[in-house]
């Protein structure tokens, strides 16, 4: 399976998913990586206030840094490779780079083209 490591910006705790003001954003990705979890990938999240050697030993994450500085993080990694940078990945991003189907919960029954309604 696929790994994924998240290089977070300076963030309050390891997810970031903590104190009074919580960003939505880090709150459904923090749901989006235990999704990844069970469909078996390994994901590994490094976050800059509590692990900075990480970054200073990674060549592609320093190299990132001194190009875009500390502001442009999240750095997103797939099996070593930029994957995404400057945001989160949502769900079916990650499903994508899993090889997994998501399965959307307010789908139709019955698929797309169920009763008088196609697409």
């Amino acid at each position: 399976m696929k790994t994924i490591q998240i290089f977070d910006p300076a963030l309050c705790c390891s997810t970031g998913v903590c104190g009074v003001d919580v960003d939505q954003a880090l709150v459904q990705f923090s749901a989006d990586v235990d999704w990844a979890k069970q469909q078996g990938a390994t994901v590994e999240r490094f976050n800059l206030s509590q692990q900075p050697l990480v970054f200073a030993e990674n060549a592609i994450v320093r190299g990132y840094l001194e190009r875009s500085g500390q502001e442009a993080l999240p750095l997103i990694l797939l099996d070593g490779e930029v994957a995404l940078a400057g945001r989160y990945p949502n769900r079916n991003e990650l499903a994508r780079w899993l090889g997994v189907l998501v399965v959307q919960a307010d789908a139709p029954k019955g698929g797309c083209c169920s009763g008088s309604k196609c697409c």
